[in-house]
């Protein structure tokens, strides 16, 4: 099996030096790119692990970047940026990130996220890449919902993370502590935030009815739990 792909996405040569030598090191390959069009005519031909985008790009709006590349790409998406406002965090997260490094950053961190985003929800069980729940299947090979009539909704990794926590665990209560010590990121708003909007992105993708949903249950002041039966095959 080769070593994981990481594609690097940064206008400035210094970072993508210490990205690309601190990766290699720590055993994946590496593809570097300065310029948004680049890194987009690249995906065409090979498709990265982990994509790093950096947000100030000289030639593409990087929020809007990471948003197409959660939805299209299976690829898990990290932000390394120098913006460091609560928001800014809140608003990558929301748009679909997988997680959000500030510069200056320590090398050897942004290796452990990324080996915590390869190793998917800690302590899961081994399981397929399809769950069928609910008159629902869930193709976590292709992030893609399909329902009773065979029509499908994609979701992004980020989602498909959230999903199958919860499809791990069914009819268990899952406490916001456990979601944020099985997906890894710093505990805190912006954690809690990107958790919620993408558990109501998950929500209106299997046509929950948002005043009354019957999968994806909210226990105020507890956490979540899902209802329905799951078979994997």
């Amino acid at each position: 099996m080769s070593a994981p792909l990481v594609s690097i996405l940064d206008d400035e040569p210094e970072i993508r030096a210490i990205l690309s030598d601190a990766l290699t090191e720590a055993g994946f390959r590496t593809m570097s790119f300065s310029r948004a069009t680049e890194f987009e005519a690249a995906l065409k031909r090979a498709t990265p692990d982990v994509c790093l985008v950096d947000l100030g790009l000289p030639d593409r709006d990087g929020l809007t970047l990471v948003h197409r590349l959660a939805l299209e790409q299976g690829a898990a998406v990290i932000i390394i940026s120098g913006r460091a406002q609560v928001q800014d965090r809140v608003t990558g997260l929301e748009l679909g990130a997988d997680d959000y490094i500030i510069k200056p950053f320590d090398p050897a961190e942004v290796v452990a996220r990324i080996r915590a985003r390869l190793r998917g929800p800690r302590g899961a069980p081994q399981r397929g890449e399809t769950a069928r729940f609910a008159g629902w299947t869930a193709h976590f090979d292709r992030y893609a919902l399909e329902d009773a009539e065979g029509a499908e909704t994609p979701f992004s990794h980020a989602e498909g993370e959230v999903l199958r926590l919860f499809l791990e665990s069914p009819k268990r209560l899952i406490t916001r502590a456990q979601m944020q010590e099985s997906l890894g990121g710093a505990a805190g708003e912006s954690f809690d935030r990107a958790m919620d909007v993408r558990i109501s992105r998950l929500r209106t993708k299997l046509r929950e009815d948002p005043k009354n949903p019957r999968l994806i249950k909210t226990i105020y002041g507890a956490g979540y739990i899902f209802l329905g039966d799951v078979e994997w095959v």
